[in-house]
């Protein structure tokens, strides 16, 4: 009995020239850098977008907060457990209205990720310096599109 093969998405020589290959390994390096560059602030890459993220929309549910930093809602309570206890964020003991626990930094959060946010930003300097500026915009563009093609509805 014989295999059927697929038919490749395009032409390529073997694995690493698939566009999810190169994807991953772009992602990997990224986290990796990521994890050097936070590990002197004391901070994980999900710590880390969790600070972003509360910056950005203070009083955030811990759902949301899930969400946005592409963990699951248990990964997320440990992430948001391990913030609390080393007093980066505060979390009301129960919820004033419905289920939802807002989530808000405190001054030492905020501190420690004005830090850190330099660290991150360097690491994505590093990694953009060598695209020119227009071939930047194109290449958020093109992963705008692939995300929009994977995700239901369209994004």
């Amino acid at each position: 009995m014989s295999k059927k093969q697929a038919t490749p998405p395009h032409a390529a020589a073997d694995i690493t020239e698939h566009v999810g290959y190169r994807l991953k390994r772009a992602a990997a390096a990224l986290r990796s850098a990521m994890d050097l560059a936070l590990r002197e602030h004391d901070l994980t890459v999900p710590q880390y977008s969790c600070l972003e993220l509360l910056d950005e929309q203070p009083g955030i549910s811990g759902a949301a907060l899930a969400r946005g930093t592409f963990v699951t809602r248990q990964s997320s309570a440990v992430v948001l457990r391990g913030l609390q206890e080393a007093g980066l964020i505060t979390r009301p003991a129960a919820a004033e209205h419905g289920r939802a626990l807002p989530v808000h930094l405190t001054a030492a959060g905020q501190a420690r990720l004005d830090g850190a946010r330099g660290a991150v930003y360097a690491v994505e300097r590093r990694m953009i310096a060598t695209l020119p500026a227009a071939r930047l915009r194109a290449l958020l563009a093109d992963l705008d599109r692939m995300t929009a093609a994977l995700t239901p509805g369209g994004e």
